[in-house]
């Protein structure tokens, strides 16, 4: 009853040690890629917001 979970634990270990780590400066980097990404996608979407709302309270006006 024991034996299934120690046995996929083990294997869970093994597995992990095949996984290609990325080293603290590619982290870094790619962190900085996605904080820039979304800082990008969240001003445009604001952007966007901000016309579509004048339009709508433009129409209906």
């Amino acid at each position: 009853m024991l034996n299934k979970p120690v046995r996929f634990l083990s294997e869970v270990r093994t597995e992990l040690k095949k996984v290609s780590w990325s080293t603290k400066k590619e982290l870094i980097s790619s962190t900085g890629v996605v904080i820039f990404t979304v800082s990008l996608l969240a001003l445009f979407i604001g952007v966007i917001d901000f016309i579509i709302s004048r339009a709508v309270n433009l129409v209906i006006r």
